[in-house]
């Protein structure tokens, strides 16, 4: 990557982020927060496509724009059989990691393989397949990063003998929480052995929830920087902290309350990452669509039709022809937005939605971020799904948001 290309990289991601002066404590730690994201933050990204693909009801003529994170949702769209996705990343790794998954599709040869890569991401042998099958159809930029080389000297790509899933911001900081928790007596995955959602809510109440009534755990998450592992702005920070009479450790407690007993562990592969680390063993295992091994020769099928670009969405859409596009995924983006840049991209997403396109993003806080920080006229151009969005928010196994939302485009005359 030249200067020029970093620099330019560092400016978008500036752009949302930084909303205070750098002389600012908050401005501090806005522009911490912006140089941490330029590497890998998401080894796997946290919203449920099976949620996701119930809201968006994908067809096979639809075009979905979305935002990629670890692009593992990316893939698992790609079951739904959509005419196309583009999906945009502000990071330059998260945009390599999407690029590395599509060329392993494509080029590997056989399920084994692939789930050896991405699912275990821990043996060996995954950098000799990279090496042979995955490496010659690798773009320039996608090479360059999977070949260049960490601070301890070791190239990116061997992240995949070593244990993928425990790298980046989030799984570090998944990994702190471990430790935190065994300083305490608790090993978390302790819980893996419950075998009832029952037992899993009294190993929660009993052993785990005494942790965050610590004045050491209250003290920690107290200070703004130490949830940046979490993907978390100091924006989105106050609107998590927000969203429980007891701020942010109360917060903390009900989200990871929820993920420990809110499904049955057999079915969420999420807590199995925060608990365990990595996916649960086993043929009957709880995995992402996109690496279970019925979907794979549809995904391998499929991506071809999927382009990963380092780029803002508001960006990407401006240079959109209108009505092109049939469905929006935001993540939790607009949690780090200010209302000059929720209105132009709501305008650039009004100008190329297509009649009944749909909209789908989740928040830190349980309320939507739009009204009265948009205009009323773009509003006015979406019917806000209120009841479907609930419904789908608790179906949601990461469990770590305050809302799920839905909105879908009203005909021009209604």
């Amino acid at each position: 990557m030249t200067m020029i290309e970093s620099t330019a990289i560092g400016a978008r991601i500036d752009g949302a982020v930084v909303r205070n002066t750098a002389l600012s404590s908050t401005g501090l730690l806005e522009r911490v927060f912006s140089t941490a994201f330029r590497g890998l933050v998401y080894p796997q990204i946290w919203e449920d496509p099976l949620v996701d693909m119930q809201a968006l009801a994908l067809k096979p003529t639809d075009t979905l724009v979305t935002i990629a994170s670890g692009s593992c949702n990316v893939m698992s769209y790609l079951t739904a059989n959509p005419a196309e996705i583009i999906a945009v990343d502000l990071s330059p790794a998260h945009v390599a990691l999407g690029r590395l998954k599509l060329a392993a599709a494509a080029h590997l040869p056989d399920h084994t393989s692939f789930s050896n890569l991405f699912r275990h991401a821990n043996l060996k042998s995954n950098v000799a397949l990279y090496e042979r099958h995955i490496r010659p159809h690798l773009d320039e930029a996608t090479r360059a990063y999977w070949d260049g080389r960490e601070v301890s000297g070791r190239r990116r790509i061997s992240r995949f003998s070593r244990g993928f899933y425990s790298t980046g911001l989030l799984g570090r900081f998944i990994s702190a929480a471990h430790v935190i928790g065994k300083l305490y007596g608790v090993d978390p995955r302790d819980l893996l052995r419950m075998d009832s959602v029952e037992k899993q809510r009294e190993f929660f109440q009993s052993r785990i929830a005494p942790v965050f009534d610590s004045r050491s755990f209250k003290a920690l998450t107290s200070l703004r920087a130490s949830l940046f592992g979490l993907g978390i702005p100091p924006a989105q920070y106050e609107a998590l902290a927000g969203d429980a009479a007891d701020g942010m450790v109360g917060a903390l407690r009900v989200r990871t309350e929820r993920l420990a007993c809110g499904f049955p562990l057999k079915d969420n592969y999420f807590a199995w990452q925060a608990f365990g680390r990595g996916y649960q063993p086993g043929e009957a295992a709880s995995l992402p669509p996109y690496l279970q091994a019925h979907h794979f020769e549809t995904v391998r099928r499929n991506a071809g039709r999927v382009a990963i670009v380092n780029e803002s969405i508001t960006a990407l859409l401006a240079r959109r022809p209108a009505a092109s596009v049939d469905a929006f995924v935001l993540l939790d983006a607009q949690d780090w937005m200010t209302d000059s840049q929720l209105s132009e991209l709501w305008a650039e997403i009004s100008r190329t939605a297509s009649p009944g396109a749909r909209v789908i993003y989740r928040t830190a806080a349980a309320a939507s971020p739009l009204p009265g920080h948009i205009p009323e006229g773009i509003l006015a151009k979406w019917d806000y799904r209120r009841e479907q969005s609930l419904a789908l928010g608790a179906q949601d196994r990461s469990a770590i948001y305050g809302g799920f939302h839905l909105h879908v485009k009203r005909d021009a005359g209604a």
